[in-house]
Formats: structure tokens, sequence, C-alpha cells
């Protein structure tokens, strides 16, 4: 069950779902340590496909058993419960010295430094019923696992890389028609103590009336700010929220479909997009600081995530700034039904989507 918070609002006592943190034992850590060790001797790298495709039993096989029962609960609950998120709190212990300085940006990140911080990602996403996979769109070619860096030359756009504004919260590639059903991140350092942010449906006290026209396909969801979108393209709409009508699921990026000037939405959908919009935003969750070796994981057909602004670089402590480490996280992401997406992965390599933009691929691939 995810945790409750009594809140007091006009003299009416109400109760807000808030995303379920559990606290690894040492004993847990230790398990999960020694097994990514382990993993990493026998196969090299996350990546390798035989460790990818045995990904299930192996996690079955490590995984401490209390943290292999929580990770399976919850990719199979949909229920008005099940906020979407699940923070483990100490997954990891994090070598800092092997580390070492941040880099400039996610470019020039030397991932064998992460490797075996990789293995353990894969093996959450292997108590889920989800094989880890790699998306073209993010950042032209792919990989299993992708480091978050601030970027000084990006530090203002919505984007991974940015930090000098809120990062609004989104589901991830809400432009995809296949995006990816769970995403783990995490927490490598956060020296700068910057609060996450997530967002889930199940917030609301219920999908009213007014809510069903968000169900119709009457919704522009461009293409994320990073790819080009050509003159001659045709325009796809899509719903913002779909399936079950009382416990919906949704696909919404209030960066790209509210804020974006150049989006201009029919007025019927803007309007109905600005009324969702003033009510989830009161909903948003930021009281988790995740810290070293943290990871939070997320069904990203119910909850959607983002992080509040900050000074890369820069720690506040008691109104006096110090310089430090600036932030890096990692982020994995896995899907369910590969057989249903494979008219857009590689023929290859059925774990590579090439999937563009709303069931549209990438062409000359």
């Amino acid at each position: 069950m995810n945790s409750t918070e009594i809140l007091d609002k006009d003299s009416i006592t109400a109760v807000k779902l808030l995303p379920r943190v559990i606290e690894i034992t040492s004993q847990e850590r230790r398990m999960i340590q020694d097994a990514a060790e382990h993993l990493q001797r026998k196969y090299g790298s996350y990546e390798n496909r035989e460790f990818i495709t045995h990904v299930h039993q192996l996690a079955s096989y490590f995984l401490p058993e209390r943290i292999l029962h929580i990770a399976a609960d919850f990719a199979s609950d949909f229920s008005k419960n099940q906020y979407g998120a699940l923070a483990f709190r100490g997954l990891m212990d994090i070598d800092q010295e092997s580390i070492g300085t941040t880099p400039p940006n996610w470019q020039s990140a030397d991932y064998s430094k992460f490797n075996l911080y990789g293995f353990a990602c894969a093996l959450i996403h292997g108590a889920l019923p989800s094989k880890p996979v790699q998306y073209y769109s993010q950042r032209k070619g792919g990989g299993l696992m992708h480091a978050i860096i601030p970027d000084e030359k990006m530090r203002e756009t919505q984007t991974g890389s940015g930090s000098s504004t809120d990062l609004y919260v989104h589901t991830e590639d809400a432009f995809l028609k296949h995006q990816a059903d769970f995403l783990s991140f995490m927490y490598i350092r956060n020296e700068e103590q910057v609060p996450s942010t997530l967002y889930s449906i199940r917030s609301h006290e219920s999908i009213g009336e007014n809510f069903r026209p968000l169900f119709e396909r009457k919704f522009k969801i461009p293409k994320d700010a990073n790819l080009e979108t050509g003159t001659d393209e045709e325009e796809v709409l899509d719903a913002i929220l779909y399936g079950n009508y009382e416990l919906p699921f949704m696909r919404f990026d209030a960066a790209e479909q509210l804020f974006n000037p150049s989006i201009r939405q029919a007025d019927d959908a803007h309007y109905h997009l600005n009324e969702f919009w003033e009510e989830a935003r009161h909903l948003i969750y930021s009281g988790f600081t995740p810290q070293a070796g943290d990871v939070i994981l997320v069904n990203n057909h119910l909850c959607a995530h983002g992080r509040s602004a900050f000074r890369a670089g820069v720690r506040n402590i008691d109104g006096i700034e110090y310089r430090c480490e600036r932030r890096i996280m990692l982020r994995m992401m896995s899907k369910v039904s590969l057989m249903e997406m494979r008219a857009h992965t590689l023929t290859e390599d059925p774990f590579f989507v090439i999937e563009e933009h709303l069931g549209k691929n990438f062409e000359n691939i």
C-alpha cells in the first residue's frame, strides 16, 4: 500500500495519496551490492544480451525476497490506492571517489563508472514483467541507461540537462505510442539536495464527467523538443487519459502541451487541458529529496515526474551557498509487451525502439 497524508483544508479532513517509500536494510543493500558485483564479473556489461534475456530469472534468484515481492505487486496494481511510484531509500552504496568529478554534460560521461549500478537497476526491472529497452529518440542511438547531468549550456531548457527552471511533470516520451511502461531513476549524487517532483493521476479524488473530454483524441501531443519536426509532417492528435474511465492511465507533458508557445491546441482542447492542469498542479508531490543510492521506480502510465529548479553545483545550507559536485542521475526504461511493438523496433534487435512520433518510425536507420 502507498502512504497517505491527512490534510486539513477548510475544516474538511481529506486523505492525500503519496508515493510509497521503502527503507532498504543493510542486509538487503549488501545482497544487492554482491549480486551486482557477481553479475558484472560474469556478464561484463548490463547491456549484455544474455543478461537481459535472463534478467527475470536472475532477479528472482538474486534480489532480496521482500524487494522482489514489493516490485512485483507494484507492477500489477492499477487500483485507486496505487500512486504509481516507489522510492527505495538506500538501495546501493555509491563509491563517490570512483565516480570522480561530474562531467560537464551527458555526452562526456564515462559509462564504465556506472556499470555496477546498471546491473542493480536492471535487476529491479527484472522483478517487473518488463524488459529493459532502449529508444532511438533518446539521444540518437539509445543505450539502456542514460546519465542525466546538468549542462550549463542547457540550464534553462525543459530537459534533464536543465537546472534553472522547474522541469514540469511529464510522462516519459508522451509523444510515443510505445513509451516505456516503467522507469527507474538511480541517484548517484544529489549534493545540491534537489527535490524530485511526482504527480499521479490517482491523486485526484475522482475522475468526474468534467474530465471525460480528456479521453477524446483531440489533443496535440508534440514530439520531444530535442527532435526536429518537419514542415510537411501531418498533425497527429491523441487522448490525455485512456483505459478505464474511473481509473485511467495518462499521457501528459505539461511543458510541451500547455506551455510550448509554438503548440497551438484547438480552443476546446486548450480549455480542457487548462482545466485539468488547474487541478493537477495542486497535487504535485515534492516531499522526497533523493540521496545518493536511492532509486525511484515509476509506472509511466500512472505517474508523471519532474524536478524543482536549482543552481547546479551549489548547495544552500542555512542561507550560505557552498560549491559542490553537480548531481548525476541514471535513468533506465522498460517495456512489458515487446511483441506488440515489434513493428517499431530494429529487425535485428527487438529491444531497440525506433518509433519517432505516435506510431511513426524514424526513417533511414
